[in-house]
């Protein structure tokens, strides 16, 4: 990092050193950590339409990405196996570009209304198996490629942060006319396009290519 906004002092780069100043463990937050997919875990995620899938690649630069969908669009193959279409996009592929090179993934999956979060972690892969993907098709669209996560540990997160950011509170809503569309920002930030033309192909987009 090349900015210095805190005291050097004060920094934490040490475990020893952010053990000591956080404190110790709960025990429960400990004991909570599965190795498998129980019920509890499984119920979960066919509830859930949406998650962050974290990854990063092999010089540790690190990502975050949405994944949505219809409740249930993650696939639980077995206790400790995940599967996640990849839907269409941009083609950056950086999550699965990340994976081919790095193989550790984090996941948070969040229900509409549950201001609890299942976390999953383990390690991911890419494929294009087309029997495997069959099941996940949309509009008789089946997915060209999808992520196999490996599940090595999950566990229910406390609802802290949700609850203190109003997520699922429709009061919390911002208008839509408040904040610029994303084909504005993409004009202004690229100078490679047109504000209008850019609003036109991405609702276009929206509405046809989705799947």
């Amino acid at each position: 990092m090349t900015n210095c906004f805190d005291d050097p002092a004060a920094r934490i780069d040490d475990a020893g050193l952010l053990r000591g100043h956080i404190g110790p463990v709960h025990p429960l937050a400990t004991g909570k950590v599965l190795k498998k997919l129980d019920q509890f875990c499984r119920d979960f995620i066919a509830l859930s339409p949406f998650l962050v899938l974290a990854s990063c690649d092999a010089d540790g630069n690190a990502d975050a990405s949405p994944r949505g969908d219809g409740p249930g669009f993650v696939r639980v193959l077995d206790e400790r196996t995940l599967l996640i279409p990849d839907r269409r996009g941009n083609n950056r592929v950086d999550s699965l570009g990340n994976i081919v090179s790095a193989p550790g993934v984090g996941l948070v999956f969040m229900v509409p209304g549950i201001p609890e979060t299942l976390r999953v972690n383990g390690k991911g892969r890419a494929t294009r198996d087309s029997d495997l993907l069959a099941p996940s098709a949309m509009l008789e669209r089946p997915p060209v490629t999808g992520l196999i996560v490996e599940v090595e540990e999950t566990f229910f997160h406390c609802g802290k942060a949700l609850i203190r950011s109003k997520l699922w509170d429709q009061a919390s809503q911002v208008p839509r006319n408040s904040f610029p569309t994303l084909g504005r920002i993409i004009a202004d930030q690229t100078k490679a396009v047109d504000g209008d033309e850019a609003d036109r192909n991405l609702e276009e987009g929206y509405r046809t290519r989705l799947y």
